[in-house]
């Protein structure tokens, strides 16, 4: 069996207390029985074999004390960050978090205060602005453009709308939900941006392995390196291999002043590293992980280009051309439906869970979202569900 076989191949998730099967129907009210889960960003696949290879290899060992000695782990990362990305990573510079949720977390008490504004570039991922709110900063959300259904920076509207706040930026890049692999023009802007406002600059890029042919994903510190003082880059194995639950994190951080204040809120919060998710993190970032990469990427353009030619045949929807990431971006509002009644429409006709728009923050309001990293015959299904729940639009 080849590894494109194996992305076709039904894993059932149901009952194994996977949030995306197993929380849709107390989240959306469709049953994980004749339901189709395309909400939480995780796979429906396996990941490579050399990544299970190397969990099999602890249970074998079968001891489980505390992970030492991260030399391993570093030298991958900096591996695969140089080979990947061009990318020069400093041993020195890397902290490892339980995921990047907790990183953005860790990064918003280490550099703001209560009170201080927190940017977003809305529609965003949602959980930046849950963590903002959490530590009792301001949300302070800078919205895109949506210009001929694709996502856009304003610079000019940005920098009006700036008070002396704000203290930091959140980058989603390459960005979720929008699909967006961002130019280097475009990385350049925001990089200026932050200079001129005296911002921290977080740039999140854990989608940065999963881009469709034809775009090429930058990293900040490639394309903007004069701004390597204030940029803070976060970057996992977990979306690209399919190994979320192992909760671990890359938080690198180039200029030796900046890691400081995230280094003293690591200690002081007692945070070390997971054993599992070092090994397979170290499993991942080598060259059987590089190849299984590749397969997987050209089998989710696949499963895009199927989902998008079939979603916007149905007059009124329009899915947004996806650059990267496996998560369509689908506009509703030619319907000329209130959310409430498309999404009605998804969820309890089609019987597909799928995440809000508004939930993304402002410009969300008339989308949804849907998790194409799943087996080719799910993305079928949902496109001939969608085309009858929608019926009476054609």
């Amino acid at each position: 069996m080849t590894i494109a076989q194996t992305f076709d191949q039904w894993i059932d998730r149901r009952g194994t207390h996977c949030a995306k099967w197993d929380t849709m129907e107390t989240h959306y009210g469709v049953s994980p029985s004749g339901g189709l889960a395309m909400w939480v960003a995780d796979m429906d696949f396996r990941p490579p074999a050399c990544v299970q290879a190397a969990v099999e290899d602890m249970a074998a060992h079968g001891i489980y004390g505390y992970f030492g000695d991260e030399r391993a782990s570093n030298d991958a990362i900096r591996w695969w960050m140089k080979n990947r990305h061009g990318w020069e990573v400093d041993e020195k510079a890397i902290f490892t978090t339980h995921g990047l949720v907790n990183g953005t977390a860790l990064c918003v008490d280490a550099y703001t205060k209560p009170g201080e504004g927190v940017i977003v570039m809305t529609p965003v991922y949602h959980a930046f602005a849950r963590i903002i709110k959490a530590a009792g900063r301001q949300v302070v959300e800078c919205k895109l453009v949506n210009e001929g259904g694709r996502c856009l920076l304003d610079i000019a509207g940005w920098d009006a709308q700036m008070t002396g706040n704000e203290r930091m930026l959140l980058l989603c890049s390459p960005h979720n939900p929008g699909g967006r692999v961002w130019t280097r023009d475009e990385l350049r802007e925001i990089a200026q941006f932050c200079v001129r406002h005296d911002l921290i600059l977080v740039s999140d890029e854990i989608h940065h392995d999963l881009v469709m042919p034809g775009h090429k994903h930058i990293a900040m510190p490639v394309a903007a390196p004069e701004i390597i003082d204030r940029l803070v880059m976060m970057t996992a194995t977990t979306k690209t291999f399919n190994i979320a639950g192992c909760h671990s994190g890359n938080v690198i951080i180039p200029d030796e002043a900046l890691r400081a204040p995230f280094r003293a809120r690591m200690n002081a919060l007692g945070i070390s590293p997971n054993s599992f998710g070092m090994a397979m993190a170290t499993a991942a970032y080598s060259p059987e992980g590089a190849a299984w990469v590749d397969e997987l990427v050209a089998y989710l353009d696949g499963n895009r280009r199927l989902f998008d030619e079939g979603v916007d045949s149905i007059p009124g929807l329009r899915s947004m051309p996806l650059e990267a990431t496996y998560l369509a971006w689908v506009d509703f509002s030619g319907t000329g439906m209130e959310s409430k009644e498309f999404i009605a429409r998804v969820e309890k006709q089609a019987k597909i869970a799928a995440s809000h728009g508004a939930t993304f923050g402002s410009g969300g309001d008339n989308f949804l979202r849907f998790n194409l990293a799943t087996q080719r015959a799910n993305v079928a299904e949902a496109v001939s569900r969608l085309k009858d729940a929608f019926a009476d639009m054609q």
